[in-house]
């Protein structure tokens, strides 16, 4: 499904400031996989991420997506074929517009655009059925301005407008970081529930070491641009959070840091 080959990507060339943020970094998910990524703050997560999205373009090395070559490829080309949910809440949603407005907006991405005003009935019933599962009762909120929602539902409802058009690729960065503890897991049990359902090829990153365990399967750690440890199967089920610093201690030869790291 995805592959990243001999990728590379530098900041600020030639400046004091020069940061290598992925190195030579090669990655291949299958179809059907749900990755967990952790590690540091600087490892490279979230700039893999980018390079996938198409925010960035990679110094070197190959992005293909179903054997289609994304390297160069803008970002708005690949919004047909990949589904994004950001770790701010307020920043996959169009907060001044309805609920249905920005589902409307997501049921149509990559399709031609009509003249034609607002959303019809039989839309305004798709979408009422696809919000009632997220248990939040946004169903009776359709003409809700979403800019009045919590952060909570608003992550639930671009989780949902993500996952609309069954992309080829769902990436999640941290996107439950900014949230209380208690919805944190409610998004995060409503993000497995739709990617089960879905069959959803999903890339994810959190710096909960307990949450990339419990979710998905497959882990894979990052480390100064480069993956450090790749674990899935009955390997990634027996998987501890000890087991995680003691592999980061034997890659890297130093203990986790992080403070953003959660432990629970």
């Amino acid at each position: 499904m995805l592959k990243v080959k001999h990728v590379s990507k530098t900041f600020n060339k030639g400046t004091v400031n020069e940061k290598k943020a992925i190195d030579d970094l090669n990655l291949t998910i299958e179809d059907g996989q749900f990755v967990t990524v952790i590690g540091g703050n600087g490892a490279g997560k979230s700039t893999l991420l980018n390079l996938v999205a198409g925010v960035y373009p990679p110094d070197c090395g190959i992005i293909e997506l179903n054997a289609n070559d994304l390297s160069l490829l803008p970002e708005h080309k690949r919004a047909k074929y990949i589904g994004r949910v950001f770790q701010d809440p307020l920043m996959g949603t169009a907060a001044d517009m309805e609920i249905q407005e920005n589902m409307a907006f997501a049921a149509r991405r990559g399709k031609k655009r009509t003249l034609r005003w607002g959303t019809s009935k039989k839309e305004q019933e798709m979408y009422k059925k696809q919000l009632a599962t997220l248990g939040l009762g946004l169903e009776d909120r359709l003409s809700s301005k979403v800019g009045l929602l919590s952060g909570g539902q608003r992550q639930a409802i671009t989780l949902l407008m993500a996952s609309l058009q069954k992309p080829d690729l769902l990436l999640l960065d941290e996107h439950t970081a900014a949230l209380d503890p208690i919805t944190a897991r409610k998004v995060l049990d409503l993000t497995d529930q739709i990617i089960r359902e879905n069959r959803l090829t999903t890339l994810m990153i959190t710096h909960n070491m307990n949450d990339a365990i419990r979710l998905g399967n497959r882990l894979i750690m990052m480390y100064n641009g480069k993956i450090i440890y790749d674990v899935s199967g009955i390997e990634k089920q027996r998987l501890t959070v000890e087991d995680l610093h003691e592999k980061f201690r034997q890659a890297a030869g130093s203990e986790l840091s992080d403070d953003r790291t959660v432990l629970i």
